[in-house]
């Protein structure tokens, strides 16, 4: 079924429209991807239909690491769970605890606030898995936290926010930031393991 002027069938609008809402996907590659699906037989397109209705079914946030789990229920994930809770890296996003954890510089735990601020954007602290970070601190288990945003003018708001709200409230808790050879204006998931290893090596506690 086409829709007005446009050739193009409405299901193949709609699912350009899909693809084109994911992030770093422009108009084109939205075709493009669009058509491959189109190119491929039923059975692999259903199983990635498949794919995303289980991750969205069966996956949540753990309730106070905030990394993804398949046990939305519990109070604790397998992932914080074995960590060290004294140690807490925060980082903006999940792909950014991955890439400091598979680089093993970081033997401590994480904690995932799922953005930056970012007025431009209508994104404020409220949006963020703040008052999550909050109730870990309030254990008086943590001596560190470790202020792994991105170097960033969002990244940087951010952790400027972090650090006067915990300072002011865990004066027992060491803030530091990772160290500057992180490229400004880059994300953590493009940073290479002497980068990040230096990076954080080097980081400088805030005063």
């Amino acid at each position: 079924m086409t829709s007005g002027k446009n050739s193009l069938p409405v299901e193949v609008q709609k699912l350009i429209i899909a693809f084109s809402s994911l992030p770093g996907i422009g108009p084109k590659t939205a075709q493009r991807l669009s058509y491959f699906v189109l190119s491929q037989n039923k059975e692999e397109t259903l199983k990635l239909a498949e794919a995303l209705k289980e991750v969205k079914e069966n996956l949540g946030y753990c309730k106070t690491c905030c990394f993804i789990t398949s046990d939305k229920d519990s109070e604790n994930c397998g992932y914080c769970y074995e960590k060290e809770s004294e140690q807490i890296c925060v980082v903006e996003n999940v792909i950014d605890a991955i890439t400091i954890e598979m680089s093993g510089i970081h033997k401590g735990s994480f904690h995932v606030l799922h953005g930056a601020i970012s007025p431009m954007n209508g994104i404020g602290p409220e949006k963020l898995k703040v008052e999550e970070l909050m109730k870990r601190l309030n254990r008086g288990e943590t001596k560190e936290i470790i202020l792994a945003t991105n170097p960033t003018l969002e990244g940087e708001a951010t952790g400027m926010y972090l650090n006067k709200i915990i300072s002011e409230n865990y004066k027992n808790i060491k803030l530091t930031r990772l160290a500057r050879g992180l490229a400004s204006g880059t994300d953590l998931e493009y940073s290479d393991f002497n980068t990040l290893s230096n990076a954080f090596q080097n980081r400088t506690s805030i005063d």
